[in-house]
């Protein structure tokens, strides 16, 4: 019961006081399946990008993590192919830094927080962090196009997904293989 009144509270502070730049709605009325969208930052090479995420509530939240994981694809050290996220506040200690103080609102700003500022040390890429660390000119060139690629959604693909489906809801092009993205719950829309 307390898990369920926490998440409902969470969900409704995310709808009236989103943090800036992130979204947030349950999926097909599911209070233990979410969906997000994080818009890239100025001045990175996600700028102008539209990511979007799954998050799972585990039954034993806010004693346990929410598991994350990005649907679309992202060429970032700390994010895999699979779109998980190396980030320590995603595991439990001794390992992880989870508190059961923390929320979904903090998780995703911290999340957004990490792809402006990537953590080249504790790598999921190690080819990618590599090339942070050594090469970052080619790094910035590479994160930029899978972000034109994958994340900027164009006028044509928005008019293309309307009459499929709700424009708010993630093109095919930016859904990684095998992955639903069904926004008909979804509370707001982030297109350009």
């Amino acid at each position: 019961m307390q898990r369920t009144s926490r998440l409902k509270r969470e969900l409704m502070l995310l709808t009236t006081e989103p943090p800036p730049g992130i979204t947030c709605w349950q999926n097909s009325g599911q209070l233990d399946d979410l969906r997000a969208q994080i818009v890239g930052g100025a001045d990175t090479p996600y700028e102008k990008g539209i990511f979007s995420l799954e998050l799972v509530i585990p039954e034993r939240y806010p004693f346990e993590p929410p598991k994350i994981r990005f649907l679309t694809p992202i060429y970032h050290p700390n994010i895999d192919t699979a779109g998980r996220i190396c980030l320590d506040i995603l595991k439990l200690p001794p390992k992880g830094a989870w508190r059961p103080s923390l929320n979904i609102s903090t998780v995703l700003t911290s999340i957004q927080l990490l792809m402006a500022e990537p953590n080249p040390d504790d790598p999921l890429m190690a080819d990618i962090s590599s090339e942070y660390k050594y090469n970052k000119q080619m790094f910035l060139k590479n994160a930029a196009l899978w972000t034109e690629k994958h994340a900027v959604q164009r006028k044509e693909n928005l008019e293309t997904s309307a009459k499929v489906e709700s424009p708010c809801t993630a093109s095919e092009s930016q859904k990684r293989p095998g992955a639903l993205v069904d926004g008909k719950a979804k509370k707001a829309c982030l297109g350009p």
